[in-house]
């Protein structure tokens, strides 16, 4: 019975037009990487300043190796704490303005760890519409009681603070979201935070090396270093790394040591991988440039896709969705564009809520200008050809022998036409 339910789901997913796959990436992360044997232009990594290849930061990664070995060996309140892990933190927390700061294993580690942490039996945690996974899972896994909010949509915010006035309050959100793009009020947030004695908690992994003043994230570019109670950022993304990390007072810091149980239960960071955070945090600081030239590549591309016709939002920021709809759709978009030689992901539900599927574009401080321009063009040709005529070729997994239905490649009579071309 298990096995059939499994392949029941399977053919579930591929009939919604939801089934995924993982292509092989055959080069180093870069603007430009080899896929399934050929050159394309990568626009859907979150390698947003290029670090995950620098020299210098693979030098250190490979320093960390034969210096501290390729693993912890327990957790960090075991044996895992080495002196790689203390040195980035007490880097990080200097970054960021802050006390203190606390390695994890990853972001979602870090967020499922710290909202359980906070948000306590009685409390209640207060989480935009629109957060990451792990936010939302963070708050499933916590004790209090969770109230989202409609997207950045502070009156709905602060109706629910004042309903829920007296009990202890978390107020969680995105800095900046991963897959629209746009930017939290985190000042309003911090105000209104502070006026209901509530603390305010921001996961800014996709805005640390992209805005606010030298990369610093959107607290910074608020103007509130120090200020916002958790800042939560990633080794993964602008570090070029992998691990994740909470800028937060001593006393917090100490807090979340003794109850997060993703800290308690996983072994420490690969001292390797803290090296490297480290060298590339050093780089940040001391070659402002690299984040300059990332937001005028997202300044190009914005300006390239708009003159095609597509739609950029408001947000300057270098996450840019190109609105699809149809996830049928979104994925055949996605085939186009790899086969001139663009690589920009489609995005589907659950990801993205249901009817919103879309070519999600990322920059990197290494694209040319040149190249930005061709792939605007580019992508809005695939935008154009799967909105207008409906005709697309979807390239799946063949299903497993035995599967209850195959995968349904073809288009049904009707599909919906949401797209922005």
């Amino acid at each position: 019975m298990t096995q059939a339910a499994d392949l029941q789901r399977l053919a579930e997913i591929r009939e919604a037009g939801l089934m995924r796959r993982m292509r092989t990436v055959e080069s180093a992360q870069g603007p430009r990487v080899t896929l399934d044997g050929a050159e394309v232009l990568l626009l859907c990594s979150n390698d947003y300043l290029g670090l995950a290849a620098h020299p210098t930061v693979s030098a250190a990664a490979i320093d960390a190796v034969e210096r501290w070995g390729t693993g912890a060996g327990a957790s960090r309140l075991v044996s895992g704490n080495m002196e790689p892990h203390a040195r980035l933190e007490r880097r990080l927390a200097a970054f960021h303005g802050t006390e203190a700061a606390l390695l994890f294993g990853s972001g979602y580690l870090a967020n499922t760890g710290i909202v359980a942490a906070l948000a306590r039996e009685g409390g209640v945690v207060f989480s935009d519409a629109l957060n990451h996974a792990s936010i939302i899972d963070g708050c499933r896994l916590a004790g209090a009681e969770t109230v989202v909010f409609r997207h950045c949509d502070l009156g709905h915010l602060e109706a629910g603070l004042r309903e829920h006035a007296g009990r202890p309050a978390l107020i969680v959100t995105d800095g900046l979201f991963s897959m629209d793009g746009d930017v939290a009020p985190i000042a309003r947030l911090s105000e209104l935070a502070r006026r209901h004695g509530a603390r305010l908690m921001v996961d800014d992994a996709h805005a640390v090396g992209a805005l606010g003043p030298g990369g610093r994230g959107t607290v910074a570019e608020a103007g509130l270093q120090g200020e916002v109670d958790v800042v939560v950022g990633t080794l993964g993304k602008s570090l070029g790394s992998y691990g994740a990390y909470a800028c937060v007072s001593a006393e917090l810091r100490e807090l979340l040591v003794n109850s997060a149980r993703p800290l308690i239960f996983s072994t420490g960071l690969a001292p390797a991988c803290a090296a490297a955070a480290e060298a590339a945090l050093g780089l940040i600081e001391s070659h402002p440039e690299l984040v300059a030239r990332l937001r005028s590549n997202a300044a190009t591309l914005r300006a390239a896709l708009a003159a095609e016709g597509l739609e950029v939002g408001e947000s300057a920021s270098q996450i840019v969705p190109v609105p699809i709809g149809d996830p049928d759709r979104a994925v055949a978009a996605c085939r186009r564009a790899l086969d001139e030689g663009v690589f920009a992901q489609a995005i589907r539900p659950p990801t993205v809520p249901d009817g919103t599927s879309r070519l999600r574009l990322t920059l990197m401080a290494g694209h040319r200008p040149e190249e930005l321009e061709n792939a605007a063009a580019v992508i809005a040709r695939a935008a154009r050809a799967v909105s207008a005529t409906g005709e697309w070729s979807i390239e799946l997994p063949d299903p497993p022998e035995g599967s209850i239905e195959a995968a349904r490649t073809e288009a049904p009579a009707e599909q919906p036409a949401r797209a922005s071309a």
